[in-house]
């Protein structure tokens, strides 16, 4: 009885992180509990879906400006849930009850669920069409177009989000010495939006780490960290791991 009333209790901490009423200091421990509970970190990414796919249906009807926004906010908490679990993936516990970790297998493209398959966040057309090859197994032909629109532009955001994709989509490949050289190029453009640069940073420690450059991939993270965003914390627990290999 004990132990299913700790589960429900868990449950709905989850629920109300979904809708984004935990307070930071709340959130930080709920993830300190998921992160040793495959079962509740699995039910996280279940009701972060489910609740996505009904946020979106909701979305076809109309409504008030107001409840558009409240329903906006509520779908990028699950968003953001999908994506923050889908990065704790990679992160372990060994058999003496520390933290270990390891480079992403893959990375997730923007891909969601309405009539195009493309999140609506992605507003570059070229990136959008790029995803939609890419899924369907186009590689070659995705990357190719990105390729072209990267040496078209000057813009330094369009830029970062073209290569952030032509990375992703190199990663997932497995050419990794290619996907360093697209990640560089955005955490070397001026004047990008902080969420940009961030995952850039993040995107490209992960892809050092595949390439056993492990110093390059501990200062990306680091960088990362530094930025105080949406990787921040996770950034953090590489900085420490990847440390402590180099003492």
């Amino acid at each position: 009885m004990i132990e299913n009333k700790a589960n429900k209790d868990l449950e709905r901490k989850i629920d109300l992180y979904i809708n984004g009423e935990l307070d930071a200091e709340a959130a930080d421990d709920l993830w300190a509990e998921l992160i040793q509970d495959d079962y509740y970190l699995d039910y996280m990414k279940s009701a972060a879906n489910v609740k996505a796919i009904v946020e979106q249906r909701r979305s076809e009807k109309p409504e008030s400006d107001i409840y558009s926004i409240k329903r906006a906010m509520q779908y990028a908490a699950a968003a953001a849930v999908i994506l923050i679990t889908a990065t704790l993936g990679v992160l372990n516990m060994d058999s003496s009850g520390n933290l270990t970790v390891s480079p992403l297998s893959d990375i997730g493209l923007e891909v969601i669920r309405n009539t195009e398959g493309v999140s609506e966040s992605v507003t570059n057309e070229v990136v959008r069409k790029a995803i939609r090859l890419a899924t369907d197994g186009q590689v070659e032909q995705a990357i190719g177009l990105l390729e072209n629109e990267l040496g078209e532009t000057s813009d330094s955001q369009t830029k970062a989000e073209i290569a952030l994709s032509l990375g992703s989509i190199q990663y997932n490949k497995g050419d990794y010495l290619a996907s360093v050289n697209s990640f560089e190029l955005v955490v070397q453009q001026q004047d990008v939006e902080a969420l940009t640069l961030e995952k850039g940073y993040w995107l490209l420690g992960n892809t050092y780490f595949q390439l056993d450059r492990l110093e390059d991939a501990e200062q990306a993270f680091q960088r990362a960290y530094e930025l105080n965003g949406a990787y921040s914390r996770v950034a953090k627990t590489y900085v420490d791991a990847l440390g402590s290999v180099s003492e």
